[in-house]
């Protein structure tokens, strides 16, 4: 036994294995640790390269909308009832043209009142003229001719009103027949019709909370362009700017694709959804499109116009710490620095790093959690 001992005492490599010193510690300073290049926490490490970034697609639902630049939802300003309809429904009007008329009283009051206010006005006038001729001749005082003056002022006044009030209905005869005709404020198709004969308006009906009672009687518009609306989230948004071009998808013309231009980017995100809402007009010259459908709007992430710079990473790099995006970016042989970035949509498991990272850079994508660890060792 104790030769043994003598004999392994003598073995060079049983004295070399004993003097072998252990591996450093790794080293942590800042935002950076550090290790050796042969440690065994080296081995859980996976890398990969950032590179330029590549043009993606994305896609987005979107729904059709009448443009409303070029679209009037028509309501009645006064109460009654519909006498007759003129306009087929997907017919053409032009500006001026009758869409109903509707027998109503309070149309018929606002005729009276103009045919009053106009002989109001005729006896205030000959009024003025008798007392100014009585004054002449000393048969009355100066004061009844300044009456007389004032009445006649308040006459016109009123005139003036009434017949700016019928001008707003669209009339200026001073007949009274109480037949109020709603005509089309603007040329164009009548895409929307909820009104019957002998059904009764009001002029309120637009504030009523029921959407069978606050729908337009008529939507006139012009269906050759329609306006796209998209939500995007805060990730997405980079990538919009006025002018963009994007690309339409509808199931009901799978082998067609139609054309978009972003026109209208908001300035604010929805509290709930955390989404920004886009807008983007669609040419429609060929009526395939109708408004409300839902269609898929897809994007050229790397399109000139939208966003600029960045370089792909893949998803997996990036990790939340204090609700920011980190990732590890290997700075030196063992020595890997954790970097704040700025990234945006995930595409096939890369994400756009806007900055943080440069093309080139080698990121962790295997052991975050482990570099992480160690430096919150040292916090």
């Amino acid at each position: 036994m104790l030769l043994g001992i003598l004999l392994s005492g003598c073995d060079p490599k049983a004295k070399s294995s004993a003097a072998a010193s252990p591996l450093p510690a790794a080293k942590v300073e800042k935002e950076t640790v550090t290790m050796a290049t042969d440690a065994p926490q080296m081995s859980s490490l996976g890398f990969e390269t950032a590179r330029s970034r590549a043009a993606t697609t994305a896609r987005f639902t979107g729904r059709l909308t009448w443009d409303d630049e070029v679209t009037v939802r028509v309501f009645s300003p006064v109460a009654g009832r519909v006498r007759e309809i003129r306009p087929v429904l997907g017919g053409r009007v032009e500006s001026g043209d009758v869409l109903a008329t509707v027998a109503s009283p309070e149309f018929g009051q606002a005729q009276a009142d103009a045919r009053k206010a106009a002989a109001d006005l005729l006896f205030a006038q000959r009024s003025l003229a008798r007392v100014r001729e009585l004054h002449e001749h000393g048969a009355i005082a100066k004061k009844e001719v300044e009456a007389a003056e004032d009445a006649l002022a308040a006459a016109e006044s009123e005139k003036e009103r009434a017949e700016s009030r019928m001008a707003l209905y669209g009339r200026t005869d001073s007949a009274i027949d109480q037949v109020y005709s709603l005509r089309a404020p603007i040329a164009g198709l009548v895409v929307e019709r909820n009104l019957n004969p002998g059904q009764e308006v009001r002029s309120d009906q637009m504030l009523a909370n029921a959407p069978a009672l606050c729908a337009p009687l008529f939507v006139i518009t012009d269906p050759a362009r329609l306006w796209l609306f998209l939500d995007v989230t805060e990730l997405d948004m980079g990538a919009f700017k006025p002018g963009l071009k994007i690309k339409l998808l509808t199931k009901a013309y799978p082998d067609r694709s139609f054309e978009g231009v972003i026109d209208f980017v908001g300035s604010s995100l929805d509290p709930a959804t955390r989404s920004l809402r886009l807008r983007a007009s669609v040419d429609n010259r060929e009526g395939l499109l109708k408004a409300e459908m839902y269609v898929t709007a897809e994007v050229d992430m790397g399109a000139p116009g939208s966003v600029a710079g960045g370089v792909d990473i893949p998803a997996k790099a990036v990790f939340l710490q204090d609700n920011e995006s980190n990732v590890f970016v290997e700075t030196a042989p063992g020595s890997f620095a954790r970097r704040v970035v700025k990234v945006a949509r995930e595409v096939d498991g890369k994400v756009l790093a806007m900055s943080g990272v440069e093309a080139g850079d080698r990121v962790v994508t295997e052991g975050c959690l482990l570099l992480q660890s160690m430096l919150k060792a040292r916090e």
